[in-house]
């Protein structure tokens, strides 16, 4: 029981966490909740090869709700591009369902491996990137926003997360202040969480990979990580209104370097 308890004020620090950076960098907080999740089902004993996809499919479900209190915050603000998100919406839509279907088909350690190695990637943004740094002034459009679009949201299904790490940098290298693509990153976790949620129960249903779980939704993970995470994600996005990024970005960076390395030695540990 006591082992119960840690756990479970573990999962409510990790969701207020998750929607602190959910608000602060526009993430979806999903970059922390998956490996989080995982660790937390191995925690209990699960051994199924699949907790892996019900870590992601929980995270792209809590992302729903941090990502709509985040870009609700945002918006008071002004902050948010509506005609970006309607512009690039459909497209990653289409992405995170093609990346819910992979999510199920590839093994669990594959999955793991994926994530791992994507967050050590993903740190050199938060650790080099400047957003200062431009490659054109407009957002791409055409046949390029589908290809893009899709890119992100295929991607961000198969880590769990909100589509804000490559959203921000996306938006940024095209001339974006960095305040406005945070906050209009946060409305890419609303396209990526609803579509990849429903993906990864439909997907994963009859799968039982751990109890009381929706497919690969898993129902105490979400009600312990949203509920959290919801009341939290405003206080990112005024912090993010308020505070420099750059120390703190950096100190984020080393921990997703960490978590990574972990779980990329957790997948090669599995596949032998």
């Amino acid at each position: 029981m006591t082992d119960i308890v840690i756990l479970v004020l573990a999962m409510a620090a990790t969701g207020a966490f998750a929607g602190l950076i959910a608000g602060l960098f526009g993430i979806g907080g999903g970059i922390v909740m998956v490996p989080a999740m995982y660790y937390a089902f191995l925690f209990l004993g699960y051994d199924d090869p699949r907790i892996m996809q019900v870590a992601v499919g929980t995270s792209l479900a809590v992302i729903i709700a941090t990502s709509l209190r985040s870009v609700n915050a945002h918006a008071k603000r002004g902050a948010v591009d509506f005609d970006v998100l309607r512009g690039w919406a459909l497209w990653i839509i289409i992405g995170t369902l093609i990346g819910s279907r992979i999510a199920h088909i590839i093994p669990g350690y594959i999955l793991t491996g994926i994530f791992g190695g994507m967050a050590v990637i993903l740190s050199a943004q938060f650790f080099f990137g400047r957003p200062d740094w431009t490659l054109a002034k407009e957002m791409p459009s055409g046949p390029l926003r589908w290809v893009l679009g899709g890119i992100i949201g295929i991607l961000s299904a198969l880590m769990g997360i909100g589509g804000g790490v490559m959203g921000v940098t996306l938006m940024t290298l095209c001339g974006k202040p960095i305040h406005r693509a945070v906050a209009t990153a946060a409305g890419f976790g609303v396209a990526i969480g609803a579509p990849g949620a429903i993906g990864f129960i439909i997907n994963g249903w009859g799968q039982d990979a751990v109890p009381y779980s929706l497919g690969y939704v898993n129902l105490p993970g979400f009600a312990l990580l949203a509920g959290s995470a919801f009341f939290v994600a405003p206080l990112g996005a005024k912090l993010a209104h308020a505070l420099p990024e750059r120390t703190l970005k950096r100190f984020f960076a080393v921990g997703l370097v960490i978590v990574g390395c972990l779980l990329v030695r957790e997948a090669i540990q599995a596949a032998g």
